[in-house]
């Protein structure tokens, strides 16, 4: 009964569409796209797998994270069940399948296959049966499986030995965990993502406290576990950029032929529009755009960070020796870009004072998503995510022209509602605001293919209902329902919207 509902709903929405269409662009569909354009959607193992101190699998900075500060994260939530996806991934392939997807994006929990992080301390050959057969169900259902190796759960023992990413140390345990991974699944894995935006990990982990480890400057927020917003910030950036570049050569070097995959990074940007015309705003979106996207990008294009940083940071913005520059640029296949929503852009005028160094404050830009009263977008689930679709053609623009024209694949693009457990369920999966969200975004994803970008492939967040981190389940960004009570899945009309959309 439900399909049949959700049937005749999506042939609702997209007959609104086309009639939409019928007034400007052309119909939207899969043939929109270039032969070969791959669509799937995604997931991360901490947000999904569940199972957390299962079959041989160690904790995680956020199974720890999430145990310990439970007041930071929404109703004292955690992932210690998210989706069951460890014994119901079957589930989810099949919703993938029933979709018309090509491809599914997840990531692996270093923790589940390395429990104490380091190879020479044991390797848990269970969790690699488990993706040994969640690749291999992949596979069975002609869909196209793409790795990301570092989502941000990292083995606890590691931060504990020696605080994790703000050790160069972390780069050998990082290297041997990846060249693990290819080993065992480069057979069928053929495209890789080494970590899954950075910048979050980075800055909500470091500067802000919000994620795990949850450290940042006393003065930002008294329930922070130790750190310092004006340093760990720029270190734990350095080092994955670092391990990235290191994993990178290593595939080259040793798998690539062999395995005839490919291998890229995953980075995260909000497209950011100046809040007035003056040079000082236009100055201060482009430096926006620097501190959260060029952080990452220029050091993989041209071998430093961005010049803003440079100057407004200073000494305590980690440097590169000529070899590690050298190492960096070009370290990708493709570049995989995350893309949710946009901003307003102000400048700051008055500098941070030395109590009060951080990365968030030292950008001097006021990012805010309102301007004379008004909203740059509708507002979804989250208090972050506002919705703008011009934003994704602006961003995949300015990395064309800016970034030597990259191969991109946009591996998140994606809404979320509130989560309303009083809600029937019939009600719940009725979400046409996403499948409007989908299309707007895909029509913005058509043009800037039209204006020469190299987009090759698209990811949908997400796959299902998960573990949003600091927001727990309090919203829902997923494609397909999760009753969290039962754990069972239910289609939402997004996901038959998908299933028409890419009909072939």
């Amino acid at each position: 009964m439900v399909r049949n509902e959700g049937g005749r709903a999506v042939e609702r929405v997209a007959a609104m569409e086309e009639r939409r269409d019928e007034e400007g662009d052309d119909v939207l569909n899969r043939s929109s796209f270039p032969k070969g354009f791959i669509f799937g959607a995604a997931s991360s193992a901490y947000q999904v797998e569940g199972a957390w101190n299962i079959d041989g699998k160690g904790p995680s900075n956020w199974d720890v994270f999430t145990h310990k500060f439970p007041g930071k994260i929404s109703n004292g939530s955690n992932g210690d069940v998210a989706a069951d996806s460890y014994h119901r991934y079957k589930e989810d392939i099949k919703l993938l399948k029933e979709m018309n997807a090509d491809s599914y994006r997840f990531s692996i929990s270093w923790p589940r296959v390395i429990p104490h992080g380091k190879i020479s301390k044991g390797i848990n050959e269970k969790g690699i049966e488990y993706y040994n057969r969640l690749i291999d169900e992949i596979l069975a259902h002609g869909l196209k499986p793409i790795v990301t190796i570092f989502h941000w759960d990292l083995p606890q023992a590691l931060d504990e030995e020696y605080g994790g990413f703000l050790s160069p140390k972390i780069i050998k345990d990082f290297h041997d965990y990846a060249n693990l991974l290819f080993a065992r699944f480069g057979d069928r894995v053929k495209d890789w993502i080494t970590f899954n935006e950075p910048w979050t990990f980075s800055s909500n982990g470091y500067d802000s406290g919000s994620s795990a480890p949850g450290r940042c400057s006393a003065w930002m927020n008294n329930n922070c576990t130790g750190g310092n917003s004006g340093t760990e910030p720029y270190l734990v950036a350095h080092h994955q950029l670092l391990a990235h570049a290191d994993v990178v050569k290593l595939y080259r070097r040793v798998y690539q032929a062999r395995q005839k995959g490919q291998i890229g990074i995953t980075l995260v940007a909000e497209w950011m529009v100046p809040f007035s015309n003056s040079p000082l705003d236009q100055r201060a979106a482009i430096r926006a755009l620097d501190f959260m996207f060029g952080w990452f990008m220029n050091p993989l294009v041209y071998g430093d960070y961005p010049a803003s940083m440079r100057i407004l940071v200073r000494d305590r913005l980690p440097k590169f020796t000529p070899k590690q520059s050298k190492e960096l640029i070009g370290s990708y296949d493709f570049l995989g870009l995350n893309y949710y929503t946009a901003n307003y852009a102000a400048h700051v005028t008055t500098p941070p004072n030395k109590v009060n160094l951080s990365y968030s404050t030292e950008q001097r830009v006021n990012r805010t998503a309102s301007r004379n009263g008004k909203l740059i977008g509708a507002q979804a689930g989250s208090t972050w995510l506002h919705i703008y679709p011009k934003g994704i053609w602006d961003l995949l623009l300015y990395v064309k022209t800016k970034y030597k024209d990259p191969i991109i694949y946009i591996t998140e693009n994606g809404v979320d509602e509130v989560n309303n457990p009083t809600l029937p369920l019939k009600q719940a999966l009725q979400d046409s605001f996403r499948s409007r969200y989908y299309y707007q975004h895909l029509q913005y994803v058509r043009k800037a293919i039209k204006n020469g970008v190299r987009v090759m492939a698209y990811y949908g967040w997400a796959i299902v209902d998960n573990f949003e981190w600091s927001a727990g389940y309090s919203v829902r960004f997923g494609i397909n329902y999760v009753d969290y009570s039962t754990l069972k899945r239910f289609r939402k009309l997004s996901s038959y919207w998908f299933e028409r959309f890419l009909r072939k």
